[in-house]
């Protein structure tokens, strides 16, 4: 069914408003098991493009395909448990439950994808395995998550997106908030585990030093036009 894929073909999306942003894609695609950074500077539209490939929002025109399926043909609350199953998110600002322990903001996902849980042997040993794996201290899956610091609640945040063997990652600007030293330290853990689970990386950054680790580079500026309406 095309696990891992992601395509999209003539793409057009406005957000509403009067002084409305929108993106238009002319082709994309992104072939399983592959690791792409897409590059960017701020407002290129890498978050409206994501937002388009996750299906919370959905085009106005064209086709968005990820795993073999048109997120088009799909209600928003089947889109909902798509994403769940078939799509880790790693956002920005982590987005983690700040007074539930690790061992709880891990898991969560799987609460709303049971196929992504099944392919678990045991929930909780596979989440304290991810966290070893991503340099975290034993006994960290029961600490509450606000008490971490910035760069163990950012490898929370790999491993939450991880859990269950997703076929698509996505990870929204994850290293803008480090240092060059612990931005490498946490690239090389990060795909150490895409690749021992052949997940596809979708990353977007604005930091062309990072483009060397992945399998390819695609720019905004050649693959995303945008468009800014004047009130």
């Amino acid at each position: 069914m095309g696990g891992g894929n992601i395509d999209l073909k003539n793409v057009r999306f406005r957000w509403p408003g009067r002084k409305s942003f929108g993106i238009s894609v002319s082709a994309l695609s992104v072939r399983a098991g592959e690791t792409v950074l897409l590059l960017g500077e701020s407002g290129s539209g890498k978050s409206t493009l994501l937002s388009l490939i996750c299906g919370t929002i959905i085009a106005d025109r064209g086709i968005v395909t990820v795993s073999g399926i048109d997120l088009k043909t799909l209600s928003s609350g089947k889109r909902d448990s798509f994403r769940a199953e078939n799509i880790g998110v790693i956002f920005q600002q982590f987005n983690l439950l700040p007074f539930a322990s690790v061992i709880d903001n891990i898991l969560l996902p799987l609460r709303f994808a049971p196929e992504r849980r099944s392919r678990c042997l045991d929930e909780n040993k596979d989440a304290a395995n991810l966290c070893s794996a991503l340099g975290l201290p034993d006994g960290i899956v029961s600490s509450k998550a606000a008490k971490l610091s910035v760069g163990q609640q950012q490898r929370v945040a790999v491993a939450r997106a991880l859990i269950g063997q997703p076929p698509i990652l996505v990870a929204d600007e994850p290293t803008s908030s480090l240092d060059e030293t612990s931005q490498a330290t946490f690239l090389d853990l990060m795909f150490e585990q895409v690749r021992a689970q052949n997940s596809t990386l979708l990353m977007v950054s604005h930091d062309p030093r990072l483009a060397e680790r992945f399998d390819r580079v695609v720019r905004m500026s050649d693959t995303v036009e945008t468009d800014r309406q004047a009130a």
